[in-house]
């Protein structure tokens, strides 16, 4: 049987698969005791395979193999050290394998050719956006981080977008400084499998709808946030337009509707317009979409198009003429506002 993984189980009943992570570390384990043996070593303490689910913090820096040995990035200059979960399909898979190998506060520097580098930047990307405080994850968007990049022909970073189009082999210098087993920490949404993700988005969302009840709508985002980023990174694994996508795909435009409603309450109304048109796009008949954009409208004096959104919440759904009435009587009222402000502002200039 022929394989194009790098390392495959050479016996029977698995004979031609792909190696576990897990065994590929074991087997590294081996092979470092018995160096050690054959030179007549003590193998030092603390040697061992880390386990499945383990959380691994360490510090890496990543170099181009060049003459200068240019830096790309070095998590302690951006000064967060890197945390991932073992086993749980981490992008850079061989980043998994290296640190399985290693001890606690050991530092080692690895070559790697382009068939373990080619996503790097894509990881970069995300660990970029984290030191600069930023979302990891563009979830508003529908489709995967792939798609998004050939989309708009750029990851945002000259010298990724310059990677991406032309892998090359990397070096990875890393230090590990702590392993955690499952039960030593508290397991935040990106570490979970995707069966606990899909069963933890219905607690996130009766949480978020609780808070938001409470008038807590800062908190109340944050909840149907993390919900929307478990479900679509779930959904990234589903083929676009399917059952099991559309499924996941009207789970999250659910609660992506929910967390703008409490946008519209922190003033977030650009955002807002943000997320609504999105779902429009892809779903022209979500008529709760048309709906709150056109209150985001409202609110940045926006009137052809809040007019344009509450006539499509018509359109859609007649049982909304009341509350569309309601609607356009503040709209009313705020572009009256508005045009008194400007004649104010204005009468002085001329």
């Amino acid at each position: 049987m022929r394989s194009d993984q790098l390392f495959v189980s050479w016996a029977n009943p698995r004979k031609g698969k792909p190696v576990t992570k897990q065994r590929l570390s074991h087997w590294v384990l081996q092979a470092i005791a018995l160096a050690y043996m054959c030179q007549g070593l003590q193998l030092p303490t603390g040697l061992r395979a880390h386990s499945t689910r383990g959380l691994v913090t360490f510090h890496f820096r990543t170099l181009l193999c060049d003459d200068e040995r240019t830096v790309i990035d070095d998590s302690k200059v951006a000064g967060t050290p890197m945390e991932i979960v073992i086993g749980n399909m981490f992008k850079l898979d061989i980043w998994e394998s290296l640190l399985s190998s290693m001890r606690i506060g050991e530092v080692a520097e690895f070559w790697c050719d382009t068939i373990h580098t080619g996503v790097y930047p894509l990881v970069s990307k995300s660990m970029r956006r984290i030191a600069e405080g930023k979302d990891p994850v563009d979830w508003h968007l529908h489709s995967c981080g792939m798609a998004n990049m050939f989309a708009y022909h750029s990851l945002g970073y000259d010298d990724l977008d310059e990677l991406m189009k032309e892998p090359k082999p990397l070096y990875f210098v890393l230090e590990l400084l702590q392993v955690q087993q499952p039960s030593e920490y508290n397991r935040e949404s990106w570490a979970l499998s995707d069966e606990e993700r899909l069963k933890v988005v219905p607690v996130l969302h009766g949480q978020g709808n609780k808070l938001y009840k409470q008038a807590r709508y800062q908190d109340a985002a944050q909840k149907y946030k993390e919900a929307i980023i478990c479900l679509k990174n779930v959904q990234t694994k589903e083929k676009s337009w399917e059952v099991p996508w559309m499924k996941l795909e009207k789970m999250a435009n659910t609660l992506t509707l929910n967390y703008c409603q409490c946008l519209l309450r922190m003033e977030e109304f650009y955002e807002v317009i943000e997320h609504t048109s999105d779902i429009i796009n892809q779903h022209p008949g979500v008529m709760k979409a048309f709906y709150l954009r056109g209150k985001a409208h409202v609110e940045v004096w926006n009137e052809a198009e809040a007019r344009q959104d509450f006539s499509r919440v018509l359109d859609l759904d007649p049982g909304m003429k009341k509350a569309v009435k309601k609607e356009l009587a503040v709209l009313n009222m705020r572009m009256e506002e508005k045009n008194q402000e400007d004649r104010n502002t204005y009468k002085g200039m001329f």
